[in-house]
């Protein structure tokens, strides 16, 4: 669920989305070299669009079962149409946008993934114009673009399912549904409605450039957060500061970025003030869909459990990416999965499913591109506390490599607390010929009882994103595990020319 009455990615400063002065690869700068907006997603991610669509459909009929949605013919056409001349202006993947109305006085905005949106008739009451219905949508749909939603939902897997996740393992029974029911299923406990802070300044942004776009005035934006912040003290909006930022500090970010967008109409459909929203009684509350927005790291319960598997084979095999972005030499008695980007290679019987249905690979590698899992600035203050590559001369900028390599081994120390590492465990590396870094981690898995080492890689592309390796090795066979898994690393090839399409 999105509170649009209150307020993390990939290389902007805490200002940098209507206020920075550096955009990075899926950020792109408008108008003014001062203002970046994020315009496709970016960040960790397991799903694809087609199962964004699907987790939608599936949501939706979860959510309406416990919804009493506004029949009025009236208000079903004013919002359809204001939905159609937005989603005409959205960029990248195309959604098959549709808004709701749900008869609550309640002060919300739900937003599921692949493009379904419900407000309420609460907030829909507190809009002056049809330009501020237009914002509220537009904010919505943003986080629909921006995929926040099973970026959301991929983390919280991955909090259950650690390095399995990262190489693309999700089980024996791996399906979107499995995914999602893990982390709280389809309703008002699902993973994907819960937003962090900027993902609300990304909405917000990307919405504001979505409005101008579609040739509102994206000043409308900002009354409509204006007018919430005024409503924050009363019953019905007094949650909505919990998490999120300060009502005034998205109001004049907004209004920053406005300026330097085109200036637009505040009613273009026309036919607002012939909307009957205010008054009435609510049939369904906010507390009908109601979220636990706190998460986190769900501990291991399971009973130790023995690892049997064979030692790496000195025979090795060549292995070819599908879409040609990886090739790599694997022990022949290694089994080689993919999924999108993510590679697997690991002995029979290396996987074990937890207790509650989460895999885990306790030995083998895994391959994947990089995706960020925190925003810049919350990546930036916890490297002040710990860095993880060698890097600790903070009087100049770090580089997209060494971020990277900071964010994905603090993003495996939170998901797997039995590992650390030990001062002295990272390293300059070249990888396939070019620069990377390796980070040591050590600890007793509680799944085996037994010691787990895993090693990181990381290499740099040529359009500063990152490719991935992490080795497993557990068991009596964790010396010859981790020589394969060396073997492996500098038998990579990497194709720059797919890396960059992708």
């Amino acid at each position: 669920m999105v509170r649009l009455t209150t307020a993390s990615t990939f290389r902007t400063a805490s200002n940098a989305v209507l206020a920075g002065a550096v955009t990075f690869g899926a950020y792109a700068t408008p108008v003014c070299a001062q203002v970046a907006i994020k315009r496709s997603p970016s960040g960790f991610n397991l799903f694809s669009v087609e199962q964004d669509l699907d987790v939608g459909r599936q949501s939706s009929l979860e959510l309406e079962r416990r919804l009493t949605l506004v029949t009025s013919a009236r208000t079903t056409q004013f919002l359809n149409s204001i939905t159609m001349l937005l989603a005409a202006r959205t960029s990248g993947a195309k959604y098959p946008f549709q808004v709701k109305a749900v008869n609550s006085a309640d002060i919300d905005l739900t937003v599921l993934p692949g493009g379904q949106i419900y407000v309420s008739r609460g907030l829909l009451s507190l809009t002056r114009s049809e330009s501020e219905v237009a914002g509220v949508i537009a904010h919505a749909m943003a986080h629909t673009a921006l995929r926040h939603g099973t970026e959301q939902a991929s983390k919280a897997y991955l909090s259950r399912a650690g390095l399995s996740a990262l190489g693309g393992i999700v089980g024996a029974h791996g399906t979107t549904a499995r995914i999602i029911n893990t982390v709280g299923g389809f309703g008002r406990e699902a993973a994907f409605l819960r937003f962090t802070s900027w993902d609300e300044y990304e909405a917000d942004a990307l919405g504001a450039e979505i409005m101008s776009n579609a040739g509102y005035d994206p000043v409308a934006l900002a009354t409509i957060v204006a007018t919430l912040r005024r409503e924050k003290g009363r019953a019905r909006a007094e949650g909505y500061t919990a998490s999120h930022p300060p009502l005034s500090d998205r109001e004049r970010r907004v209004r920053n970025l406005a300026n330097v967008l085109r200036q637009g109409r505040s009613e273009i459909v026309g036919g607002f003030n012939l909307m009957r929203w205010r008054g009435g009684s609510s049939s369904a509350t906010a507390a009908g869909v109601a979220l636990k927005t706190s998460s986190g790291t769900v501990e291991l319960r399971s009973t130790p459990q023995s690892l049997d598997v064979p030692a790496p084979s000195p025979q090795f095999t060549r292995f070819n990416n599908p879409d040609a972005l990886v090739t790599i030499d694997h022990p022949s008695n290694w089994d080689a999965h993919h999924s999108g980007t993510a590679m697997s290679f690991a002995p029979a019987g290396a996987v074990l499913d937890r207790e509650d249905g989460a895999p885990n690979l306790l030995q083998g590698l895994i391959i994947n591109h990089y995706a960020p899992f925190e925003d810049d600035v919350e990546r930036w203050n916890k490297s002040l506390t710990r860095n993880f590559a060698p890097f600790e001369d903070r009087s100049r900028p770090r580089g997209p490599l060494e971020d990277a390599t900071d964010d994905l081994i603090r993003q495996i120390l939170d998901v797997n607390s039995w590992l650390s590492a030990p001062t002295g465990s990272a390293r300059s590396e070249v990888v396939d010929g070019v620069r990377g870094y390796s980070v040591r981690l050590r600890g007793r898995s509680p799944l085996t009882g037994e010691t787990e080492r895993v090693t990181v890689y990381t290499r740099v592309l040529p359009d500063d994103h990152v490719i991935y390796m992490a080795c497993i090795a557990a068991g009596k066979n964790a010396s010859s595990v981790e020589r394969a898994c060396t073997r492996m690393v500098q038998s990579m090839r990497v194709n720059e020319a797919v890396a960059n399409r992708q």
